[in-house]
């Protein structure tokens, strides 16, 4: 993070502010180094101040897309927030710690359990990046390096250096890592059906909710998605799968897995929702409450020593109860 270094203020009114850029924020664009530290305030205006050259490196004017360098002082003009930002900035997350499967100086990867966003908004005040930077006041730096549904659990990744953070990020555009989930479907899937490549495309519903859709290689907004799937154990009336994305598209696995018509257990978006409730009863024992999808394994290479990290976070308990409460059948190799 980086620190105040100076500033005149007026009691009640925002105050000129002017920016250390330490070595972890060395090479951001102007842009986006503001955006961290103007949390609440609209991008246009973050972009007018830049424009109307209120923002300054080292006494100079600059232009959003100036690369700022370590030792580099900007300036912050004063800049007002809205009351309810302003009010989200009085009540901060609360501090939570979240079971850690690796932690170096470089990242950390954590086991997310379903129900929780990982950040804030759409109708959320706070996910696992801010609870943790609550919880870890003394980091410099906490991202996200890739994001997983609120209703899934499993291995989510966070860099503790930018460094760290771009070369991840790059190993996940450049599909470097290898992402497997566990998903427990509906009937019995298919033991011939390994590889689906459909194309994807994300839409809107009239609330505004995102949704996406199996398309056509016509659609010119669609997405190439490819999604590896392997039978893992056959239940009475549904199959636990290991699937590996190639692609990582939103609510890919969900819609993939659904176009096929073996939607996922518990999945209200794309889901069958009369299975779904008759999943809830007791009858069911133990019966299930959430969405039976979970980030179970991950590959990629250290951002530091180059070396293949295989992470693994297995079922978490309430999942696991309901595969080991049903008889369960291998399936034919």
């Amino acid at each position: 993070m980086n620190h105040i270094i100076g500033s005149k203020s007026a009691a009640a009114t925002p105050a000129v502010k002017w920016l250390l850029v330490d070595e972890e924020s060395a090479g951001q664009r102007l842009d986006n180094f503001l955006m961290r530290h103007l949390k609440g305030v609209p991008k246009t205006h973050v972009y007018r101040i830049i424009r109307s050259g209120e923002v300054r490196i080292n006494k100079g004017r600059a232009s959003a897309e100036t690369r700022v360098e370590n030792g580099d002082e900007v300036r912050l003009p004063p800049v007002r927030i809205s009351e309810k930002v302003a009010e989200k900035a009085e009540r901060p997350a609360p501090g939570r710690e979240f079971p850690v499967l690796l932690e170096d100086d470089s990242l950390m990867a954590i086991d997310k359990p379903a129900g929780v966003a990982v950040h804030g908004g759409s109708g959320v005040s706070f996910g696992v990046i801010e609870q943790l930077r609550q919880a870890r006041p003394q980091a410099k730096l906490l991202e996200l390096v890739h994001r997983l549904d609120r209703d899934t659990s499993g291995i989510l990744l966070v860099a503790k250096k930018r460094s760290a953070l771009k070369h991840l990020q790059d190993q996940f555009r450049e599909r470097e890592t290898g992402k497997t989930y566990l998903a427990l479907v509906k009937g019995d899937w298919p033991a011939k059906l390994k590889v689906i490549d459909q194309p994807l495309h994300k839409f809107l519903l009239p609330d505004g909710e995102r949704r996406v859709r199996v398309t056509t290689p016509e659609d010119l907004d669609g997405m190439r998605s490819i999604t590896l799937v392997k039978m893992a154990q056959r239940l009475p009336g549904a199959t636990l799968l290991e699937v590996t994305i190639k692609t990582g598209r939103t609510h890919q696995i969900r819609v993939h897995l659904a176009s096929q018509g073996h939607p996922i257990a518990g999945d209200d978006k794309y889901g069958d929702f009369e299975w779904n409730r008759q999943l809830q009863k007791p009858s069911a024992s133990p019966g299930l409450k959430r969405m039976f999808l979970h980030a179970w394994r991950l590959q990629f290479n250290h951002p530091v020593t180059a070396e293949r990290v295989a992470l693994q976070a297995d079922l978490p308990p309430e999942l696991k109860a309901y595969v080991d409460h049903a008889p369960l059948q291998t399936p034919p190799v």
